[in-house]
C-alpha cells in the first residue's frame, strides 16, 4: 500500500487498516507487526477494538528479569532449527485496562528484549520468531529496490495534492541545520581548549603568556558558540515542527507525481517477485546452492 506521508507509524496505522479491513472482510482476524515506532498503548486498544492483533517490541524502561527465571525453547519454524531462552507473562498497561502479553528473550549476552503481543493462543516461541523475523521486511524492500527497481519513476505526470496534508516545517528544518552545525563546532571548541590545557600542563607550551592568550581566544569562541545555541534553541522552540503543505509551500502549485501508473507496475513487479519465489523453491531440491544463488540463477 501507499500511503499519504504524515507524522508518525501511529497516525498512519488506522487509516490504512480500515482500508485493509474493508478488503479482507469482518471475519478475517489479522496480526500486524511492527517495530517501536508503532509503541502506543492507545493505538493497541484501537486496533483491538477493529478486530486486530498485534505484536510488537517493547518501549522504554522495563524491570530486568531474572536470569533463573527464563526458560529455553525448541522448535523448527520454517524448516530451520529455533532456540530461543525465553519468560512469558501478562502485564498491563492505560491504568490496567488493556491486559497483553510480554515475551522476553535473553540473548547469551544478557540482553534482554521484550515483546508485547495481544495473540495468547501461540506458543511463546512462536512469537518470539515471528517478531525477530521482521527484519525480512527489510530485506524484501532492498531486493525489491535493487533487483525490481520498486522505488523507479514510472512516469513523470503529476496531480494535486492534498493542501492539508501534514509536512515537516522547512523553517525549522533550516534552524535544527543550523543548531547541529552550532553544536559541532562548540564540541570541537572544547576540544581545542582540552588539547591546550593539557599542552601547557605537560610543558609543551613556551610559556604561561602564550598559554593564557590561547586560553582567553578559545574561551570567546566557547562562549560565542554557547550564545548562539542558546538563540538557535530559543528560534527551534517557536516553531511548530510540522505544518500544513498549504503552509510550508505558500504561492506553489500543490502538486504531487501520479500514483495510478505506479500502483499499476507495483502490481507487476511484485507479481514477477511471487513467480520468481516459486520457481526457486521449486529448483531448492536439485540446486545445492539454492539459499545463496537460486534467485539469481533463475
Amino acid at each position: 500500500m501507499t500511503a499519504e506521508a504524515n507524522a508518525a507509524m501511529t497516525r498512519m496505522l488506522i487509516p490504512i487498516l480500515e482500508e485493509i479491513r474493508n478488503l479482507t472482510g469482518s471475519r478475517r482476524r489479522i496480526t500486524i507487526v511492527f517495530d517501536r515506532g508503532g509503541w502506543s498503548p492507545k493505538l493497541f486498544q484501537k486496533l483491538l477494538d477493529m478486530g486486530f492483533d498485534f505484536l510488537t517490541y517493547r518501549k522504554g524502561r522495563v524491570r530486568r528479569i531474572a536470569e533463573k527465571r527464563f526458560v529455553e525453547r525448541k522448535a523448527k519454524l520454517d524448516g530451520r532449527p529455533i532456540r530461543y531462552r525465553l519468560h512469558d507473562q501478562a502485564v498491563r498497561l492505560l491504568k490496567g485496562k488493556l491486559r497483553l502479553r510480554q515475551i522476553t528473550r535473553l540473548t547469551d549476552d544478557g540482553k534482554q528484549t521484550p515483546m508485547v503481543t495481544s495473540r495468547w493462543d501461540l506458543r511463546d516461541i512462536v512469537v518470539a520468531y515471528r517478531m525477530f523475523e521482521r527484519w525480512r521486511q527489510e530485506n524484501f524492500f532492498k531486493y525489491m529496490r535493487q533487483e525490481f527497481l520498486i522505488d523507479a519513476l514510472s512516469d513523470y505526470q503529476v496531480e494535486p495534492d492534498d493542501p492539508e496534508r501534514s509536512v515537516p516545517n522547512p523553517a525549522r528544518k533550516a534552524v535544527d541545520k543550523e543548531l547541529r552545525k552550532a553544536r559541532a563546532h562548540l564540541s570541537k571548541m572544547k576540544e581545542t581548549y582540552g588539547a591546550a590545557f593539557v599542552d601547557y600542563f605537560q610543558g609543551r607550551t613556551p610559556t604561561k603568556r602564550a598559554f593564557t592568550a590561547d586560553e582567553k581566544e578559545i574561551y570567546r569562541e566557547i562562549q560565542k558558540a554557547t550564545d548562539r545555541i542558546t538563540k538557535l534553541v530559543a528560534q527551534q522552540k517557536s516553531l511548530p515542527a510540522r505544518v500544513l503543505l498549504a503552509q510550508g509551500q505558500p504561492n506553489q502549485k500543490l502538486v504531487k507525481l501520479s500514483t495510478e501508473r505506479k500502483h499499476l507496475t507495483n502490481v507487476l513487479k511484485l507479481v514477477a517477485y511471487q513467480i520468481e519465489s516459486v520457481l526457486a523453491n521449486l529448483m531448492r531440491p536439485h540446486y545445492a546452492r539454492a539459499d545463496d544463488e537460486g534467485r539469481t540463477l533463475i
